[in-house]
């Protein structure tokens, strides 16, 4: 059997956690991919998996092996790219993540990517800042859209997109007549949902909110952008919501959102892909469109658009 082929069912053994949904990702019997494990461990002469009753896990020395199986796997899919792109045109499978406060921004990336490249179908993902971290040490992603300059990413190149700012969102009768900008402080004496600590967004809050001289505990909390508009348009609750989320709902006549100041802030937003040479050839398309001049501009123009409509 190829070594390639004992890589993959390795690799989807520690996607899966279980030989048996292992053996059925990689439409094989249970005994065959045990047997390329374990031949792999006779081959490498060293304990791989952590053996009972069911799967336990990964020994020390398969950890490492597994290190290696997901960039030898990694070169060789790029190298097959490659291949491919020199005979017919660059083609195959985009896997982006996003954080949840990028997604309305991904879609101005992969239309101009759509163009460029239209033989590549992409899969999107929302995921968190942690999550996209991890998949993309593991090459279970390509490249992603998240923060570059708040808890930035290790082992990755960048390509900035936009600058993300910070609205209060409530109900008119929560703002001041006439006001054009709420400070942080002001929103913490409100009722708040805000998003679940896990996120870096709610992170990102929590810090301005102590910058402020304020600790806020939120009435309510979700993992879900769109939520903090929902919650907000049918409940007694504000909300700190990011720009790019005010894209994408229509105004509300008893809703408002101002920029959030006292501390003014602005994070950096864009593309990060794995930091290794050579590089995957989709990646490197990816990072090339997301480079172009007028991308950051016309999301910036989308923005700006949506934040109009918005102002009290």
């Amino acid at each position: 059997m190829p070594m390639f082929r004992r890589f993959e069912y390795l690799l989807s053994l520690a996607r899966e956690g279980h030989f048996g949904r292992a053996a059925e990702a990689c439409h094989v019997s249970q005994p065959t991919l045990s047997n390329a494990i374990r031949q792999l461990e006779e081959e490498l002469r060293v304990p791989i998996v952590e053996r009972g009753h069911k799967f336990a896990g990964f020994t020390p020395e398969g950890l490492k092996v597994l290190e290696y199986a997901r960039r030898i796997i990694a070169d060789r899919d790029g190298l097959q790219q490659e291949l491919d792109a020199l005979a017919q045109g660059l083609s195959g499978h985009l896997r982006i993540g996003a954080i949840p406060s990028a997604l309305p921004a991904v879609p101005h990336l992969l239309a101009r990517f759509a163009e460029c490249f239209p033989r590549i179908h992409s899969t999107i993902a929302s995921l968190s800042s942690r999550e996209i971290q991890r998949e993309i040490d593991t090459f279970e992603l390509d490249a992603a859209v998240t923060y570059l300059d708040n808890e930035p990413l290790s082992n990755v190149r960048t390509v900035p997109l936009y600058g993300e700012r910070y609205f209060l969102l409530a109900r008119r009768s929560q703002i001041p007549q006439g006001a054009t900008t709420a400070s942080w402080a002001a929103a913490a004496e409100l009722p708040l949902c805000l998003l679940t600590p896990d996120m870096q967004n709610r992170r990102i809050a929590d810090a301005a909110f102590r910058m402020a001289d304020h600790d806020v505990i939120p009435a309510m909390e979700t993992n879900s952008v769109v939520t903090l508009y929902t919650v907000v348009r049918s409940g007694p609750c504000a909300s700190v919501v990011p720009g790019q989320l005010l894209t994408q709902v229509a105004p509300h006549p008893d809703l408002v959102a101002v920029p959030l100041t006292e501390p003014d802030l602005t994070y950096v937003v864009g593309l990060v892909f794995a930091d290794r040479e050579p590089m995957a050839p989709i990646a490197s398309a990816l990072a090339a469109v997301a480079a172009e001049d007028g991308l950051s501009a016309r999301i910036q123009a989308a923005t700006d658009e949506a934040l109009a409509a918005w102002t009290p």
